[in-house]
């Protein structure tokens, strides 16, 4: 039994973690900024509108460009250290403008947005891991 508990997965294992954490937080992005894009820039536009955020008709379409080509972005594991930053202050903001006044959990709740910021963290600190386009950059 000693042994199963001592087995070295992260040995074995370890370059996958980066990777299921960049694929999923790059999904997550890609989907909701695919989903902003379907149902109408306009809607994200009123939406920032309505929070007062400045420019909001500008902000909508960054927002959107860089919830889908960041999302797609982490999942390929390119220019990772950067892309993770940017939407690192995409959740933040997110966080402090909309989730935050709706407390920890339930509707609009904070604890999914936070995870998300903590993972880009996590990618910024630890960088995109042995499967990524940005380790086959470094190798070529």
């Amino acid at each position: 039994m000693k042994k199963i508990l001592n087995c070295s997965c992260a040995k074995k294992f370890g370059d996958l973690a980066p990777f299921f954490l960049r694929v999923v937080t790059g999904a997550i992005f890609l989907a909701h900024g695919w989903q902003k894009y379907v149902d109408g820039i306009g809607g994200v536009e009123g939406f920032l509108a309505g929070m007062n955020f400045p420019a909001p008709a500008l902000l909508a379409v960054i927002l959107v460009i860089a919830e889908i080509a960041g999302g797609t972005l982490l999942i390929l594991g390119a220019f990772t250290h950067w892309v993770a930053k940017v939407l690192a202050f995409v959740a933040l903001v997110a966080l402090v403008t909309v989730h935050l006044p709706n407390g920890f959990i339930g509707p609009g709740g904070y604890e999914f947005i936070l995870l998300i910021l903590v993972s880009c963290i996590s990618l910024i600190i630890t960088g995109p891991g042995k499967i990524s386009v940005d380790a086959r950059m470094k190798r070529s």
